[in-house]
């Protein structure tokens, strides 16, 4: 079943001519909260715990990407670039999307460098949809997705993938659409559940959006992040797809650069111009020195950089994977990204907040809530933790949860 949801959209502050200040909230903010993510962050540095709850990606820098940072801002890129990103990061950008996928964009209409994904997703929706329209995202969430879109008076439509693997279920898909539904958003490789959309299930999205004349956006920043064997399909790729298909991806995860907030948007150039223009808006335009250093990323690592990546963070995954199940947290194994799902069951508390709370305390690893990921009373017996970590840091993190 789908659910729409919403911020609680309260009234109370809507000023009266002769009886109320003007000098009020907007109608979003009283139901705005702080992220679960953002508050454990918080909590798990207030006490000097090891962060396993946000996405950091802690782990080093490339050397080219380093270096380059450096000279760029030795060299003078320190103001501001064009409003859609220097020519040299666009091209790279434009060939990697050919190198990797066979997918040719125009580097000069089809690229906006953005300030990180989240910056490229704000600016697709702000180009794109209006107020009132509707998007569909599959449930697990990304809470930002679902953020970005209520700011913006959009309404997201959650569709329930199926336990305990996160298959897709295509008639719940269905189900879901209306006359109001604009577009559909899918994150693969996904976060929270590690998820990686198959062909099969991917082809099916893109029936869908073809038969409905729907966009698609597409958040792929953990692309790299596969494990397995599997494989990223951009669904780009699919016949009928480049068009109505808002690719959005980064640089955060694969270059552990998540503080740089840089990231990239290609899609067809009819949609770019209006995407740029509401990018500048908000933006002007991304961080110019680290424009250089991911261009110098893209440009110098070799191939075999992004399959050691994906190397490195199974290790890692396996590390923390052994770690939950002898604290008795039966994980969900996720095939991509770097997050896992865990069953929090036997913890003390009522909620997944109360049950992070209360691991923090007991062994100073910081978790987020399961709840934060779905709708209302879903997801309160499980715990996300990233292992995108330092390998020392990782290691004392699964010492810690063995000791429960």
């Amino acid at each position: 079943m789908a659910l729409e949801i919403g911020i609680p959209m309260s009234r109370t502050f809507a000023p009266h001519p002769q009886t109320a200040s003007r000098l009020a909230l907007s109608e979003l903010a009283p139901g705005v909260l702080q992220s679960e993510i953002r508050a454990m962050t918080t909590e798990c540095d207030r006490i000097g715990g090891i962060n396993l709850a946000q996405g950091v990606c802690d782990t080093p820098v490339p050397a080219p990407v380093e270096a380059e940072a450096h000279a760029a801002i030795h060299a003078g890129h320190n103001i501001y670039t064009r409003l859609d990103g220097i020519t040299r990061l666009r091209n790279a950008i434009a060939a990697k999307q050919q190198r990797d996928y066979g997918l040719g964009y125009d580097p000069e209409t089809e690229v906006l460098v953005a300030s990180g994904a989240t910056g490229g997703l704000h600016a697709a929706a702000m180009a794109l949809l209006n107020p009132d329209d509707e998007v569909l995202l599959f449930e697990p969430f990304y809470g930002y997705h679902v953020a970005t879109f209520q700011s913006m008076r959009v309404k997201p439509v959650l569709v329930p993938l199926a336990e305990p693997d996160w298959a897709l279920d295509i008639d719940a898909l269905r189900a879901a659409i209306t006359p109001h539904t604009r577009a559909i958003l899918l994150n693969t490789p996904a976060n929270p559940s590690g998820k990686v959309f198959s062909r099969a299930e991917i082809e099916e999205v893109a029936a869908v959006c073809r038969e409905h004349d729907l966009f698609l956006f597409t958040d792929e920043i953990y692309e790299y992040f596969v494990y397995d064997g599997g494989e990223h399909i951009c669904p780009a790729t699919l016949d009928g797809m480049r068009e109505r298909t808002i690719v959005m991806s980064g640089f955060s995860k694969t270059f552990s650069i998540t503080g740089w907030r840089l990231g990239y948007v290609t899609a067809d150039a009819k949609w770019m111009a209006a995407m740029a223009y509401f990018h500048d808006l908000t933006y002007v335009c991304a961080p110019s020195a680290f424009q250089h250093a991911a261009a110098a990323g893209l440009e110098q690592l070799p191939p075999e950089f992004y399959t050691q990546l994906a190397r490195d963070h199974q290790d890692k995954r396996e590390r923390i994977l052994s770690a939950l199940r002898d604290a008795g947290m039966e994980p969900s194994v996720p095939a991509g990204a770097y997050y896992v799902l865990a069953k929090a069951t036997h913890l003390p508390g009522a909620t997944s907040a109360q049950k992070a709370r209360h691991l923090l305390a007991a062994t100073g690893v910081a978790s987020v809530a399961g709840s934060a990921f779905f709708r209302p009373g879903r997801g309160e017996d499980l715990l996300r933790f990233c292992f995108a970590k330092k390998d020392e840091d990782l290691d004392d993190a699964c010492a810690r949860l063995r000791r429960l």
